[in-house]
């Protein structure tokens, strides 16, 4: 079977995936599920894309809307009204800059005030989606995800969750490249925690290095997310961070080439640590 790319072509940028990357989050939103409220200001948002770029962020990912379990949708205005400020304020940063959002006209917006990657949890799903970022050169990224925020973890049902991941990726990404997205810019994400039981979880898992064949890339995010949470005896979100790095640098090990993370320094010492002693893939 044919390699994935060893470069990203993402918008500005073109990244080597010769190394895992670390994808630093920025939520700015009130009700994000391990620090909502923390940076829904301009002031408050760029002091922490800061942070994170001081700690060893590849990339940057803000976020206007929630998209944890049980979370309300927003308007397109409303997710314009915080994205659109940090994303002009943090170009001429010169660093490599996603939005999270599944709003064509968000995704449409954000890429005229020049972000590099679209990080969309519907895969382009959206009427219009694919053809907005077709007519760019920004990435994408595609997410497999069962069912709506609002319910997706009411009762999440698979036959076979790995074999059903893996096919709805592999059809969101013809589908794309048919719409005119070169393969170079293609991310994949199996989206744990989205319309995902634990035990559906543990099973993506365990068969990231078989899902890292699917001829892209492939994004892995579970920090801070519930599967850790009840690994952990129910610990709360804020004390996930050792476990989150755990499955970051595990998620790396079995092939991932970006790892989404709040946790950016102590990921990014687990990679390098890795880098040094370990047997690289």
């Amino acid at each position: 079977m044919t390699a994935h790319p060893t470069i990203l072509h993402a918008g500005r940028f073109r990244l080597s995936l010769d190394r895992p990357l670390v994808m630093g989050i920025v939520n700015v939103t009130p009700d994000s599920f391990s620090d909502g409220g923390c940076h829904d200001t301009l002031d408050a948002a760029l002091r922490h894309a800061r942070r994170l770029l001081d700690e060893g962020a590849d990339i940057l990912d803000i976020g206007g809307e929630s998209t944890r379990p049980g979370a309300a949708t927003v308007s397109v205005e409303t997710e314009l009204q915080r994205v659109l400020p940090v994303l002009q304020a943090l170009h001429d940063w010169q660093v490599p800059l996603s939005i999270d959002t599944r709003k064509p006209e968000v995704m449409r917006a954000a890429i005229a005030a020049g972000v590099d990657l679209v990080n969309d949890i519907a895969a382009l799903e959206a009427p219009g989606a694919l053809e907005v970022v077709a007519h760019s050169k920004v990435a994408v990224c595609l997410m497999h995800k069962q069912g709506e925020p609002q319910t997706m973890q009411v009762q999440p049902d698979y036959v076979d969750v790995v074999d059903e991941v893996s096919r709805y990726l592999v059809t969101r990404r013809q589908l794309a490249m048919t719409a005119g997205i070169a393969p170079e810019r293609i991310v994949l994400d199996p989206g744990f925690g989205f319309g995902k039981g634990f035990e559906h979880n543990l099973a993506l898992f365990r068969a990231l290095p078989g899902l890292t064949t699917l001829l892209s890339p492939l994004l892995v995010g579970v920090s801070r997310k519930s599967m850790l949470g009840q690994i952990l005896d129910g610990r709360p979100a804020q004390g996930r961070d050792a476990a989150s790095v755990a499955a970051a640098l595990m998620a790396a090990q079995s092939g991932a080439a970006i790892v989404r993370v709040h946790a950016v320094r102590d990921t990014v010492d687990a990679m390098r640590t890795w880098s040094a002693l370990g047997t690289r893939r």
